[in-house]
This record gives structure tokens, sequence and C-alpha cells, in this order.
């Protein structure tokens, strides 16, 4: 019998009907080349089952693309330092129209110097506190997602490394069950 008669997939996948299959199972005992094609099959099935399956992705985007683009209102809403020198800003602003508007009628000018120095001095307190807490929340931040994609980086090497392992062993098998059928053939032509 031919090799090429037999569906060795469909034997595999057990596809085929159980009178076929007896006679490929017959021809595979007596075939190098067909047991050696089933044990790749058997390698291949073992090495694609340790992949870990993964969501297929719905659209795939580019860096050029509008999608990453932010919006105007995420722009404008972006959190950030800027906040906090606008709130800064908003607030002396308010506080010196505040002063300009309702003052007394008889204040003196250098008492609006005053104020206005002591909004200065005041802004010039807060504002770095205010810029050193946001600074201070956009690096913690930023470490936690440099934590996550390490640990995502070395659990996608750790599998990767299980899934060489099992191929290996798998190769490892095969070799020895060569090696075995070249000895066994050796020591019986030794021994006539």
């Amino acid at each position: 019998m031919k090799c090429t008669s037999f569906d060795l997939n469909a034997y595999y996948f057990g596809e085929l009907p159980a009178d076929e299959r007896r006679g490929v199972e017959e021809h595979v005992a007596a075939c190098a080349a067909c047991r050696a094609e089933l044990e790749r099959l058997r390698v291949t099935q073992t090495a694609l089952a340790s992949i870990p399956d993964e969501e297929i992705p719905q659209r795939v985007a580019f860096v050029s693309d509008k999608i990453f683009e932010p919006t105007w209102w995420q722009r404008l809403w972006r959190p950030g330092p800027q906040w906090a020198l606008v709130s800064a800003g908003l607030v002396a602003a308010a506080i010196l129209l505040h002063g300009y508007m309702y003052r007394p009628a008889a204040a003196p000018a250098l008492e609006a110097q005053v104020i206005e120095t002591r909004v200065e001095a005041e802004l010039a307190r807060r504002l770095p506190v205010a810029l050193d807490e946001a600074v201070a929340r956009l690096e913690a931040r930023h470490q936690v997602q440099v934590r996550e994609a390490v640990a995502a980086v070395e659990k996608r090497a750790e599998i990767e490394r299980k899934a060489q392992m099992v191929a290996f062993e798998e190769n490892l098998d095969v070799l020895r069950k060569r090696f075995n059928v070249m000895y066994l053939a050796s020591a019986n032509m030794g021994g006539r």
C-alpha cells in the first residue's frame, strides 16, 4: 500500500470510519515514516494547546490613526498640573477682583498694594505645594502602570518558557524512541 492513500490527519483527529481506521493502524505499525508523521501531529497539537487563548482584536489601529488623538473635551478635562495652576490663577484673580471692586472709597492706595502682596505671597506658597502633589500623583500612577506592564511581560515569558520546555520534552521523547528503534535494530543485526 502507498502512504499517500491514507489520510493521517483524519486518523489522528478520529474522523475516519472504523474499517479505514484499522487499515491505517496496520499500515502505521509497519511504516516508520507514517509513525513519524503521527508523532509530529501529536507534538504540534501539544504545542498549540500550550499557547494561551487571546481575544482577536476588533480593529487594528495604527499610531497615525485619528482614534489615538484626544478630542477637544478630553484635552480640556485631562487632569494634571495645569489644573492646579489654572485654579490658583482663578483664585488669585477672584481675590484681586474682589479687592478692587469692594474696597472702601477712603482706603489708601498703600492698602491695595499690601493686599496684592499678600495674594502673591499666598499664591507663591500654595502653587508649589499643589504642583508637587499633582506631580507625585502622576508619578505614582506611572509606577503602577510600569509594574503592571513588567508583570505582564514576565507572565508571558513564563508561558513561553513552559511551551518551549514541553516542545523540548516532546522532541527528546521522539529522539529517545528513534534511538531505541535503532539500538534494537543494530542489536538484532549483530545477533544474527
